[in-house]
């Protein structure tokens, strides 16, 4: 519901003014004086201001110079008798929206009013799109979807849920890439704010003048560069959401100021002592743990206390790898549907090498993968063999090329054993065939063996698993030696060599 406020010094035109405004389905707020609509402008905020241009004290034409220093969109209508036009007319080059002659019709008048705040809303529009794109533009809906059906994807879908319901601030932590700003959107776009704006700000990426100037606004003139008035994110964001993300890189000075808007709802722009009143929620976001920078002293307690009124923990990726199979057809279905090619999908043996990953970059680094992977993929399914170098497996010996899905190393990877594969799908631990080997390692003590890979009840050397990846690596990439090189982790005069040893012996194609 749109407010208006009425200013006028007769109160039987307050009351008549605001009876029809009233029967159109507006909120009518009313004053009585100039001085009086300016503190009721501060204390809420409105989306019109009808004001007769006579009045006693603050007329009509000092009101409007006020309320445009506090807010330069805000449209004002004018009232004026008939003899008064040429006053209504310098009203309108002073910045007000439209004027009406008295005596006017209800129907005149709420036209007017009416065609006054979609035009306000249309700039304030474009006021948050600008924002937007200052941040890098609003994400496509398809890349902001909470996918994963598992348990903890499910008991995550009820807390956001809940949440969403209320009005409370928001704390959102997890690991990076774990998908703390898709939740924050989640929850706005599930609330009663969902018609509101949703402004979002990353927090580690400005400055502490800029970021005060990008949160609070400023004021013209306020410093060096503010050539004309600038609204924050608090003020565009009234009626919405406003997502602070990664807060504990805030300054101190920038904390104390947050505070209270977290407390009390109001703010001053940058170079302006006149507070504004604000109806905005926030969600914080967090990779770092805001109680140990509470100790640390570097984060108030009394901000963290405020924040974390709603905490959300997002899962790690490593701890809800059940939604693998379907986060890894959504990422592929979006870049295939960005190419115009059909979705390639996922050899089982890739989806297990995924799934044994650690994913120290969470769904970030999964989309990325799957991003790789469709543009890469030049048959139906993506190979093992294709996304092995990306996740940083290695063999055992030295023989092999990085990248071979052999074993993937432990600590930051998650495979501790070597690796075969026996029954499709499914890897087991491989055993070094000492007879069948006989060769040196890469110590040099004679007689030692090399790991093999089962593939269907064949006995396959790691000489030949390196073969093979590095010719679909290099087919994937078209024959670019340098991309390939630089995807398996060694050097192009490296690859040449052994390109060039294989084709001696007839083991490759000659076109590669």
């Amino acid at each position: 519901m749109t407010r208006i406020l009425i200013v006028d010094d007769k109160e039987m035109m307050r009351d008549s003014v605001g009876a029809t405004l009233s029967r159109r389905g507006h909120q009518v707020v009313a004053a009585s004086s100039g001085r009086a609509a300016i503190d009721k402008l501060a204390a809420r905020r409105v989306d019109a201001v009808v004001t007769d241009l006579q009045m006693p004290g603050m007329d009509g034409l000092e009101l409007l110079e006020e309320i445009r220093r506090l807010d330069e969109d805000l449209p004002v209508v004018v009232m004026t008798a008939f003899g008064s036009i040429e006053t209504a007319v310098h009203a309108m080059k002073q910045g007000a929206w439209d004027y009406v002659t008295k005596p006017f019709s209800g129907d005149e008048l709420a036209v007017t009013v009416e065609r006054a705040i979609e035009h306000r809303a249309l700039r304030r529009e474009n006021q948050v799109l600008k924002a937007q794109v200052r941040r890098g533009g609003e994400p496509e809906a398809e890349t902001r979807a909470m996918v994963g059906s598992g348990s903890r994807m499910g008991a995550l879908r009820d807390q956001l849920e809940r949440i969403a319901d209320s009005h409370g601030t928001v704390l959102v932590t997890g690991e990076s890439g774990s998908g703390k700003e898709v939740a924050a959107r989640w929850i706005h776009e599930h609330s009663p704010r969902r018609d509101g704006p949703f402004l979002a700000i990353n927090c580690a990426a400005l400055s502490t003048s800029l970021l005060e100037s990008e949160l609070f606004g400023h004021e013209k003139g306020a410093f060096t560069g503010a050539d004309k008035l600038r609204k924050g994110r608090f003020e565009l964001a009234d009626g919405g959401t406003l997502l602070l993300d990664e807060i504990s890189e805030i300054a101190p000075a920038i904390q104390a100021k947050l505070l209270r808007v977290l407390q009390e709802q109001a703010f001053e722009r940058v170079g302006s002592s006149r507070s504004m009143k604000v109806d905005v929620r926030v969600i914080a976001t967090s990779n770092r743990s805001l109680p140990a920078e509470v100790r640390r002293g570097s984060f108030r307690e009394d901000l963290y206390y405020r924040l974390n009124v709603l905490p959300v923990e997002m899962p790690p990726l490593r701890e809800r790898t059940e939604d693998l199979p379907e986060l890894v057809d959504h990422f592929l279905g979006l870049v295939a549907a960005r190419e115009g090619r059909p979705a390639p999908r996922v050899d089982p043996l890739a989806l297990e090498l995924l799934a044994r990953y650690a994913w120290p970059g969470n769904v970030r680094e999964l989309q990325n993968v799957c991003e790789r992977a469709a543009v890469l993929t030049r048959g139906e399914a993506v190979p093992a063999s294709l996304i092995a170098p990306w996740l940083g497996a290695r063999p055992l010996s030295g023989s092999a090329v990085p990248g071979s899905p052999v074993e993937i190393e432990a600590g930051d990877r998650v495979a501790e054993t070597p690796l075969r594969h026996g029954a499709p799908g499914s890897f087991v631990e491989a055993k070094p065939d000492a007879e069948a080997a006989g060769v040196a390692t890469a110590d040099g003590a004679a007689g030692a063996s090399i790991p093999t890979i089962v593939c269907d009840g064949e006995q396959v050397t790691l000489d030949e698993i390196e073969r093979e990846v590095i010719v679909q690596t290099l087919l994937s990439n078209g024959g670019h030696r340098v991309r390939s090189a630089k995807a398996l982790g060694i050097g192009v005069r490296t690859l040449g060599l052994k390109l060039k040893k294989w084709k001696e012996q007839s083991l490759v194609p000659g076109s590669l």
